[in-house]
């Protein structure tokens, strides 16, 4: 390569002629048709011609012979039909030289001009050839209808862009919101596009272009995408979007609405009423929070002279409910009740959780009573586990609970013997996390309502160790029996910050960063975080299909159902661990996100903090009043380490960004 040598190269998807000036090394410096000088590396040049130009003439003569050349070689490639020759040549499966395409081109010349516009032909149409610049491969007709099949989709997709942007663009101009059912065909079609990337970003189908209409649009990618499908009305503006990225269904389908019809309007029928003791005329109480529909646990205590008998007594779901039965296949899918400050979406259809199955006051129900007999000092002498019919005398809300321990009996003994339980726990070096709970719901005017529960009341003590026992004593009652169920257990924790209840706000919060995950699994294992040598949730049967399942397993030790084989156990185990995790992220994201609603009022309030750790450009705090983390910026005047108490003031809050932001005082 030398100066004057007329070469070719591609830029922006365009061959340019030019003429070689200096060549550095690998590096040439070029005088191209366009009047413009290039540097490029002497790899870019796809096409060297013979002859040569002279290099003396002036700027504008030597752009002006260019331009003929290239004007000359564009007319030549008029002249190549590449649909002609792959027509010919596409069986023959081998790669074709420059040289001899040329030839076949132009049977009657082959100079550098030929060349040139071979190049050219193959370059602008490479439907036909695989093209390398100096060889050529046809490819084959299925190879050209692949192509064809791709060109007219990017075509496609290309329009949909331009539509959608110009479509979005003349929407954005529009005050009102637009209602989804005036939408067209085509602009429903968009929306949709739009709607599967905000929920599933690069994962959505038609990713590429939803992100061409956004760019073409010159809208930031999520805020903005929300804000549009906002004003179109395919979201609210407090849409929760977890439930549509995870597909969690809210309704639920025909054939379950069916079988719940067909079930409550059947009368309860008991083919194993011989084997239920009858405790009916036993006083049983429930005690929930005032917002509660299903009730799946109630409570009773028997003095029986010096000691007591505790019953802890679960509705038996699993009565009506069969395995395979299309109620039990959807509730298996949903996992578990999920709970949110503005909407409850049941494992079961309402009618029946919040019907046959809940333990309403007067219902007579079928059970599952766990009867433990325990001593004042909290031991457990004994215990059973039975099938019964119950009767609920009294509905208490925690609240009554409260405020009539002192004066009740029957609840004083309760809460005593519960203490004296998780006393028992605590020696067993269990470890009892102690933190506020913040309660969040929406009134009727849909305001946010605002509140910070006790979790050591003690009513709600009480209730928390009451099951706990019942769980324990479940779990027992299937260990002893060889009932493979789903156990829950956990190895001890990492590192143990306090002992019993004596650990502070810090050390309570900072020790759950500290416990070991929780495991599911067929065989009892010890379960230290809670002090107990086995355990199982089978209290919560209409909320969780954890329990439900650990109840058939208990109803098969007492002879009332076939038992599910340990395999089959580990088989729901693996089905339900996802819909589990999805779950508690829908509830977690959920009471965060209304919480930052509440916030976003409370904008300038101070409030106390506990500086948790240090990061590398921030401390990361805990706001007490509200118990949520943030982040504090790092002060070069004040120095702050674990546990210092502060005060800061609330700047920021965007629940929508999941954003907040607070400034030390």
């Amino acid at each position: 390569m030398e100066s004057g040598n007329i070469v070719e190269y591609i830029d922006s998807q365009k061959i340019i002629c030019a003429v070689v000036q200096q060549v550095k090394k690998k590096r040439l410096r070029l005088l191209a048709e366009n009047n413009r000088e290039v540097n490029l590396s002497i790899t870019r040049v796809s096409h060297q011609s013979d002859s040569d130009l002279d290099t003396g003439l002036k700027r504008d003569e030597i752009v002006t012979v260019l331009k003929k050349i290239a004007e000359h070689r564009r007319r030549l490639t008029d002249q190549i039909d590449v649909n002609k020759l792959w027509e010919v040549l596409n069986t023959e499966q081998e790669w074709i030289d420059l040289s001899t395409m040329t030839g076949l081109c132009f049977p009657d010349n082959s100079d550098s001009d030929h060349q040139s516009a071979v190049i050219r032909a193959f370059f602008e149409d490479r439907l036909y050839f695989k093209f390398g610049y100096d060889c050529f491969f046809p490819h084959t007709e299925s190879q050209v209808k692949e192509i064809l099949a791709r060109r007219k989709e990017e075509k496609r997709r290309g329009q949909l862009i331009k539509n959608g942007a110009a479509w979005l663009k003349k929407l954005l101009a529009q005050q009102d919101k637009i209602k989804t059912k005036g939408l067209s065909e085509k602009e429903k079609a968009i929306a949709d596009i739009l709607y599967d990337y905000y929920l599933l970003g690069k994962e959505s189908r038609d990713a590429d272009i939803a992100s061409g209409i956004l760019k073409a649009t010159d809208l930031d990618g999520e805020k903005d995408l929300f804000d549009i499908l906002v004003h179109i009305g395919i979201f609210s503006r407090d849409e929760n979007v977890e439930l549509l990225r995870y597909d969690i269904p809210v309704d639920f389908p025909s054939d379950v609405l069916k079988r719940a019809r067909i079930l409550t309007a059947e009368p309860f029928t008991d083919t194993h009423a011989d084997r239920r003791m009858d405790l009916t005329q036993l006083p049983l109480m429930t005690i929930d929070g005032q917002a509660t529909l299903d009730f799946d646990d109630a409570i009773s205590i028997e003095d029986q002279g010096a000691d007591f008998r505790i019953g802890i007594h679960i509705t038996d779901v699993a009565h009506y409910i069969k395995k395979g039965d299309p109620i039990d296949t959807d509730a298996m899918g949903r996992a578990s009740s999920i709970y949110m400050p503005d909407q409850k979406i049941s494992m079961f259809y309402p009618g029946l959780s919040e019907g046959m199955f809940s333990l309403k006051a007067g219902a007579v129900r079928p059970a599952i009573s766990t009867l433990v007999h325990m001593n004042p000092q909290g031991d457990v002498l004994d215990y059973e586990v039975v099938p019964s019919l119950i009767r609920v005398t009294s509905q208490l809300f925690y609240r009554d609970v409260n405020l009539s321990i002192d004066t009740s009996t029957s609840l004083r003994s309760l809460w005593k013997l519960a203490g004296k339980y998780r006393d028992k726990r605590f020696e067993a070096n269990a470890i009892q996390i102690s933190l506020p709970e913040i309660y969040l719901w929406l009134d009727e005017a849909g305001d946010i309502r605002f509140s910070r529960i006790d979790r050591e009341s003690p009513a709600r003590m009480m209730v928390s160790e009451l099951m706990i026992l019942a769980n324990a004593m479940m779990a027992r009652f299937l260990a002893e029996n060889d009932m493979p169920a789903i156990f829950r257990s956990q190895t001890e924790p990492q590192k143990r910050l306090y002992k019993d209840l004596e650990g502070t706000l810090f050390q309570n919060w900072m020790q759950r960063r500290h416990l070991s995950r929780f495991l599911l699994g067929h065989s009892p294992e010890k379960h230290a975080g809670l002090g107990v040598d086995a355990y199982v949730t089978a209290t919560s049967p209409i909320r969780k299909y954890t329990d439900l399942v650990t109840q058939r397993q208990i109803r098969a030790v007492l002879g009332l159902e076939t038992p599910y084989p340990a395999e089959e156990i580990d088989r729901i185990i693996t089905l339900i661990e996802q819909p589990l995790s999805q779950v508690t992220l829908v509830q977690r994201k959920r009471h965060r996100y209304w919480l930052l609603k509440h916030l976003e009022k409370q904008i300038g309030q101070k409030t106390q903090a506990h500086v948790l750790f240090k990061r590398r450009h921030s401390y990361q705090i805990l706001l007490n009043e509200y118990m949520i983390e943030c982040p504090l910026s790092l002060s070069d005047s004040i120095t702050l380490v674990p546990e210092d108490i502060i005060e800061v003031t609330l700047q920021y809050a965007n629940a929508r960004k999941d954003k907040l932001s607070v400034a030390l005082d």
